[in-house]
């Protein structure tokens, strides 16, 4: 967890860098790797924990072990195929896992999820061969957007899916899956592909998931269905901004961080009251400045949205130091809960 934590930390200064903000980076490997750093290492860690602390087993723990060893290696200059290679290793793990899983439960989630983990290893796949990152993008975006949607649909036990629900989310995650893969031969039509499942995964979970529901309870119920329509909507504008961008332009920096940011780590902040308990063995006890790192979240990205469309680059750069404090002030108060709750327990 601590090292994959370094890799999410120099990812995020490395993008900053790129954006001309002075911070301090070992060398320019974690700004010429930040897609990598972010997916591949941080969130490849962080998942591969999840799944190993479900699974209770100790060889489930060499995925995260690879992925953040990986990323470590990424960032301070090792040769890539070394870096790489752990970093598909990891991600091969957890597919495997994923795959166990499928096998014991033939349920729509879990199939979900190993779609998701398959797209991982394929993103990490490119990722080795020497592609450029906007070629992995796809996979490494599929990863983690299927990887909540598995757990969405998971929880969704209580409304019971139909077949032709199910049906039509199984069009969007084709698409989406098919975009991914063409991206690296084919990027307009790949974009387009990859745009249209995220708009329909879009509409199908503000559809069908609890959360819209959940909105009306109170604490942590709503706080977490917040952060979840939040990302619902980031995510239809991640989907219609990519089908018109060219590869590391404005409308390519708009949708992928519209997704990674406004989609990914809004659901990690909903969920992380929920997931780290099981992952460190500590209590995160919800607290009204829960919404703090939120709201930062979504007026920073709204700032660099913005300054994408509209050509204005400085207030892209601002956007980004905000995301960045506000994936900061998310560590801060979250570390402060726990602290506050072991010294209840202390007392």
């Amino acid at each position: 967890m601590a090292a994959g934590a370094i890799a999410l930390v120099l990812g995020v200064l490395g993008g900053l860098w790129r954006l001309d903000w002075s911070v301090p980076l070992p060398g320019t490997q974690p700004a010429t790797f930040h897609g990598a750093l972010m997916v591949a290492a941080f969130f490849g860690t962080l998942i591969g924990l999840e799944h190993a602390a479900a699974a209770g087993r100790r060889p489930a723990y060499l995925g995260p072990a690879c992925s953040a060893l990986g990323g470590l290696l990424t960032a301070f200059g090792a040769p890539h195929d070394v870096s790489a290679s752990l970093l598909l290793a990891g991600s091969a793990v957890l597919a495997l896992m994923a795959f166990g899983h499928w096998r014991r439960d033939r349920a729509p989630h879990a199939g979900v999820a190993l779609v998701g983990a398959l797209c991982g290893v394929a993103g990490n796949a490119i990722w080795l061969w020497g592609s450029p990152a906007s070629d992995a993008a796809g996979a490494w975006l599929a990863f983690l957007v299927l990887t909540v949607v598995g757990e969405r649909l998971e929880l969704s036990h209580l409304r019971r899916p139909t077949a032709g629900v199910l049906a039509l989310l199984g069009a969007a995650v084709a698409l989406l899956v098919g975009g991914a893969l063409a991206l690296p031969w084919q990027w307009h039509w790949g974009a387009v592909a990859v745009g249209g499942g995220l708009v329909s995964t879009a509409v199908w979970l503000l559809a069908t998931d609890v959360a819209r529901l959940n909105l009306g309870h109170r604490r942590q119920v709503r706080y977490t269905a917040a952060a979840l329509v939040s990302g619902y909507l980031w995510l239809g504008v991640g989907g219609l901004a990519l089908p018109f961008a060219a590869a590391g332009g404005p409308l390519y920096d708009a949708g992928l961080h519209a997704v990674f940011l406004g989609f990914i780590f809004a659901a990690a902040m909903g969920h992380a009251p929920e997931v780290l308990p099981g992952l460190l063995d500590v209590e995160v006890p919800y607290s009204p400045l829960f919404y703090a790192h939120l709201a930062l979240l979504e007026a920073s990205l709204l700032v660099r949205v913005a300054g994408d469309l509209l050509g204005q680059p400085a207030w892209r750069a601002w956007g980004a130091l905000g995301n960045a404090a506000a994936l900061a002030l998310f560590v801060l108060v979250t570390a402060d809960g726990i602290r506050r709750a072991r010294s209840r327990e202390s007392a």
